[in-house]
């Protein structure tokens, strides 16, 4: 038995003894770069904190992260990992470099990879102060982020992209909407929006992975910006009627003194 297969029979055993049920640990085992030492240890340290008390199976499978179905204390939560051995920390940097709330983030492979979860934290609580409809932030530890789930019987909602909505042009209404709220209230630009960073609950869409949003000060958030409505556009183009480029970004960015 391998240093790290022994390690996640502890971590079963503990979990077991606290009352965690773990749907599949066998997974754990065969999924190093996603259940390394370091993220054994901050599940742990949730399970010890009473933040999860059930880790079910995969909702999904990115680039830089997994996210699993959990049970927290008070609803449903979304468990998300990102993988400190694979994930993509020189595209995270261009992000975080720039922001004045981690100007003192070192720029190590783990470092940038902790300041990314609590940055996606942060995001997503400033979003949904602003009434926004994001995942509710629950808890996070270094790599791990436990947020609301969303979606009904353990079932996500599905992306926009894979949605049919009988009013596109509500939808569209709506998003571009929280844009402007999201960079007004929030104060934050979301960066990499597009119809596959919504998803559709049947009546609204919802806005997730925030983890790249900057604030408005930021270098490149303008161009993010701008950015986000080509990307919005774009989906919307041949579903409804799409405002003008130029026109939404100036409604978007209100009284900021911001060029295009």
């Amino acid at each position: 038995m391998g240093k790290r297969d022994a390690l996640i029979e502890r971590f079963d055993r503990e979990t077991e003894r606290m009352g965690v049920r773990i749907r599949d640990a066998d997974q754990m085992k065969v999924s190093e770069n996603v259940f390394d030492d370091i993220t054994l240890l901050s599940l742990y340290r949730l399970v010890h904190k009473k933040k999860i008390q059930e880790i079910g199976g995969p909702i999904s499978t990115g680039k830089e992260a997994n996210v699993f179905y959990g049970v927290g204390e008070e609803m449903p939560i979304a468990i998300k990992i990102y993988r400190i051995q694979s994930a993509n920390f020189r595209s995270m940097s261009e992000y975080i470099v720039g922001d004045p709330r981690f100007s003192s983030v070192k720029r190590a492979k783990k470092d940038l990879i902790f300041a990314w979860t609590k940055k996606e934290y942060s995001n997503l609580a400033r979003a949904h102060d602003a009434g926004i409809r994001v995942p509710r932030p629950v808890h996070f530890d270094r790599n791990i982020l436990l947020m609301e789930f969303m979606g009904e019987d353990e079932v996500a909602y599905p992306q926009l992209r894979l949605s049919r909505p009988d009013d596109y042009q509500a939808v569209y209404d709506e998003i571009t909407a929280a844009m402007k709220t999201l960079f007004n209230e929030a104060e934050l630009v979301h960066a990499d929006l597009s119809e596959f960073n919504i998803l559709w609950d049947g009546e609204h869409p919802i806005i997730i992975d925030i983890g790249q949003a900057v604030t408005p000060n930021h270098p490149k958030a303008i161009a993010f910006l701008v950015r986000d409505i080509k990307n919005i556009n774009r989906y919307f183009a041949n579903r409804c009627t799409v405002r003008d480029e130029e026109e939404l970004f100036r409604d978007i960015v209100g009284e900021h003194r911001m060029e295009i």
